[in-house]
């Protein structure tokens, strides 16, 4: 399997020289770039396609959330995971909406980034608990009214793609998902990668703001 291409977006060099180092060891990553600035990582994105961007928030000119919304707007397979040293919501809000997979403060330890890295290469998200719950709060009072079970009957899934949406919508991770349904974890994301693509949402952030807005839980 190739490794997992990752594009380095920081204004300080000593931390990017510092996760080069450690990234650059981990089995399976290869780090292809690295950016100072929102400008600078939406050029670099575009040039070298990196499957993953590890970007910083606060940077001089261009932001990182500014820059995540260009990144994942002219090329949707490239994911951004955010770092800050702020574990602020609007940070979090802001990138999710700009379409990061993922928000992880910068002291995390360095075996949460990689494992990081590799959910979201994978398709998945990584969103805290916390920060999903004020997410949807944030979303509930500008979500349009949808009568019971309309949105269900109009819905494109297949009856087991809905039960793995409402799954998604709950929180569940694959494996919680497999379980609950007596599924292997690949049928799993098989079922998870058709409800995004026939729904026509990025990852399960928007997974979850979808079976939110309907009511599905």
């Amino acid at each position: 399997m190739a490794d997992i291409t990752l594009l380095l977006v920081d204004d300080q060099d000593l931390l990017r020289a510092g996760m080069a180092m450690v990234l650059g060891a981990a089995p399976g990553l290869r780090v292809i770039g690295e950016a100072t600035n929102g400008a600078d990582a939406v050029a670099r994105a575009a040039e070298l396609e990196p499957d993953v961007v590890l970007m910083d928030v606060r940077m001089p000119g261009l932001d990182g959330i500014e820059a995540t919304r260009r990144i994942t707007a002219a090329n949707p397979a490239t994911r951004v995971i955010i770092l800050t040293t702020f574990d602020l919501d609007e940070y979090a809000f802001g990138g999710l909406n700009a379409g990061a997979s993922g928000f992880l403060l910068k002291d995390a330890p360095s075996d949460d980034l990689i494992a990081a890295i590799h959910t979201v290469a994978g398709g998945e998200a990584i969103v805290s608990p916390r920060i999903t719950q004020r997410m949807l709060e944030m979303y509930r009072g500008r979500m349009p009214e949808t009568a019971g079970g309309s949105s269900a009957d109009s819905s494109p899934l297949s009856e087991r793609e809905h039960e793995v949406l409402v799954a998604i919508g709950r929180g569940l991770s694959n494996s919680e998902i497999a379980a609950a349904l007596f599924l292997s974890e690949s049928t799993v994301k098989t079922h998870v990668g058709r409800v995004l693509s026939k729904l026509g949402l990025r990852d399960r952030v928007q997974a979850v703001i979808y079976a939110y807005q309907r009511g599905l839980v």
